[in-house]
């Protein structure tokens, strides 16, 4: 099978994003490690099989400070409940895994929300499902049917805030019209 050539500028971001990395993990940011690692990152972009990431080419700075901003919020929040529930609950905790459907139909959207959600305490996300957009969670306290609709709610308003950040023109449209997208002919959500 012949692999279909990515033009550069869809694969540069994928290319800076894997330089940076490479200087981080060697924590040496000079110029002979940064060609060195610009060499490796187009060769396993263009030798190994990596789906392209599409970008939907607009950022908003504005919602990316709200983003943060409402992140390092819950992350502070979270980790005192669970700080909390640990003392007061201990291994009785009832805990679950929710399933929630985003709106997104994009791979980069899914995969940053799901990162975003991981990284507050509380909950870790355990599967994905990509023809469905779904997010399996494995949540902490969730004890009634109303924990684990917050959580959904939770969620898919984290991946509202990323679809105003970085989404395309046609989700952050669905997203102010309150429809859903469509794949495969049919509605998502």
């Amino acid at each position: 099978m012949i692999r279909q050539r990515i033009p550069l500028r869809v694969e540069l971001p994928l290319l800076i994003w894997l330089v940076l990395v490479w200087g981080a993990l060697w924590q040496d940011f000079s110029l002979g490690n940064l060609v060195f690692g610009a060499i490796i990152a187009f060769a396993v972009a263009n030798l190994l099989y990596l789906p392209p990431v599409e970008l939907s080419g607009r950022f908003n700075l504005f919602y990316a400070a709200g983003f943060a901003g409402r992140f390092l919020y819950q992350l502070v929040v979270a980790s005192f409940q669970v700080f909390w529930l640990a003392i007061t609950k201990g291994p009785r905790l009832k805990n679950a895994v929710v399933a929630v459907r985003l709106r997104s139909l994009s791979d980069l959207l899914v995969t940053a929300t799901g990162h975003a959600i991981s990284l507050i305490p509380g909950s870790l996300v355990v599967e994905v499902d990509r023809s469905t957009s779904t997010l399996y969670l494995h949540c902490l306290n969730v004890v009634t049917a109303e924990d684990a609709e917050e959580i959904r709610r939770n969620v898919q308003r984290t991946e509202e805030w990323l679809i105003r950040v970085m989404g395309s023109r046609e989700d952050l449209a669905n997203l102010r019209a309150g429809s859903a997208p469509v794949r495969d002919g049919r509605e998502h959500p």
